[in-house]
């Protein structure tokens, strides 16, 4: 469905439900959300937001869309969350890859569990001889310096495009081992927002603006974070009075 995420275009759940694995998930929307799905009847939702589900019926949807846009994948689940199966995983990637080379779409794949995403390649590479599909960006979280590791284990993906998304933003983190190493191609950056929302420091985005900028990668400024009001889109301004939102080129 179309989405109101900054960073990309419409949504696309062919999997819901998913848990928690470190404090960036503690105040995730999906399980504010997930809920309020739930009482509307919406299908998909029937269960705890806990509970990780497939939907084989939607994995066809993209494939129906013809004019060409960023797609975030389980933005209401992890695509590599260990209930997720293997086998499920591929018929997901076939059909991105069917339906980037159709109609242009771009696919981003957004997971805390990165070494799920290797192992997954690594037993399922063989079903595309011409290597990773280049419009399937593949990223992962990182809230704070203890989880910049992740990036290590996401660099073994060869995906052209690898991202991070520092949001919500508990802590300073720096990513230039990894911008150095020619990791990442985008950073995405935001407050964390909502009840309960822990504030983010500016000049731990300032920091994280300068390392993309020096290094000549994409930053993407998300929102600045609040518990009523998140101050995302033409409001997410640091000092330099400039709307940051940056995107990889391939796109």
């Amino acid at each position: 469905m179309p989405s109101s995420i900054e960073w990309t275009d419409e949504t696309w759940n062919p999997v819901t439900g998913c848990t928690r694995v470190s404090p960036g998930c503690d105040h995730c929307y999906m399980f504010a959300l997930y809920p309020r799905l739930r009482g509307m009847s919406v299908p998909g939702y029937e269960t705890r937001p806990e509970d990780v589900r497939l939907i084989p019926e939607r994995l066809q949807v993209p494939l129906s869309w013809k004019k060409p846009r960023r797609v975030f994948v389980n933005s209401m689940s992890d695509v590599f969350h260990p209930k997720v199966p293997f086998d499920f995983v591929l018929e997901m990637f076939s059909v991105m890859a069917e339906a980037a080379n159709k109609h242009g779409h771009v696919f981003q794949v957004l997971t805390k569990r990165p070494g799920r995403a290797v192992a997954w390649w690594e037993q399922n590479k063989r079903h595309f001889p011409d290597g990773w599909p280049p419009r399937i960006w593949v990223g992962t979280s990182v809230e704070s310096q203890k989880y910049a590791p992740r990036l290590t284990v996401l660099g073994r993906l060869p995906a052209p495009v690898r991202f991070v998304s520092a949001e919500p933003l508990l802590g300073y983190v720096d990513l230039t081992p990894w911008l150095k190493r020619g990791v990442l191609k985008w950073v995405i950056v935001g407050g964390e927002s909502g009840s309960g929302a822990r504030p983010m420091d500016m000049d731990w985005a300032r920091s994280l603006r300068d390392q993309c900028t020096s290094a000549g990668v994409a930053f993407f400024l998300k929102q600045l974070g609040g518990i009523r009001h998140k101050r995302g889109g033409n409001e997410a301004v640091m000092d330099d009075g400039l709307l940051w939102r940056e995107m990889p080129s391939l796109w």
